[in-house]
């Protein structure tokens, strides 16, 4: 996995040739779902990322990112179908919180979103690029609660196409 890390353009050559003698590796159906995504091609990432999660169901970052991928393209209903084992997580988990404030961003309840993505930041020490993309969704739904007294209203999901456009972290 270090050499996908190269950044020299071959990283989905790599992953794929893995996943030719590894196939039930849900680690390699994440990753490639990441790398898909990152390069504008949703179809191919949603599959390997619902691989990954249909191969490792407890495998809780892959279950997110689905999940968040879910969201990011305008499927609330599915995301938080796909994120509803994760409230077994221990209370505190930041992938729990995230999907706390996630939930409330879907239901445009921003106030409660902010702080439980914040509590989220403040628990999570083993995904910084996962706060850096929740940070620029409280920094976009602050946005929204400055503009608050002009006519533009925009829902969550609409916040959240417009932030990621289908890329998972």
């Amino acid at each position: 996995m270090t050499a996908v890390a190269s950044d020299d353009g071959d990283e989905l050559v790599l992953v794929d040739r893995a996943l030719a003698d590894f196939p039930a590796d849900p680690r390699l159906h994440f990753l490639r779902g990441s790398l898909l995504a990152g390069i504008g091609r949703p179809i191919e990432a949603l599959a390997s990322l619902k691989a990954a999660v249909d191969l490792a169901p407890d495998f809780a970052i892959a279950r997110f990112q689905l999940g968040f991928f879910q969201l990011t393209s305008g499927e609330a209903a599915d995301a938080l179908s796909t994120w509803g084992p994760l409230a077994l997580l221990p209370e505190g988990h930041y992938l729990r919180t995230f999907v706390g404030g996630l939930t409330y961003l879907i239901r445009d309840e921003f106030p409660q979103a902010i702080e439980q993505l914040r509590l989220g930041i403040a628990a999570n020490e083993e995904n910084p690029p996962l706060n850096r993309d929740m940070q620029l969704i409280i920094d976009r739904v602050g946005e929204i609660g400055s503009d608050a007294g002009t006519d533009e209203t925009m829902s969550a999901t609409s916040l959240l196409l417009g932030q990621f456009s289908g890329r998972p972290n």
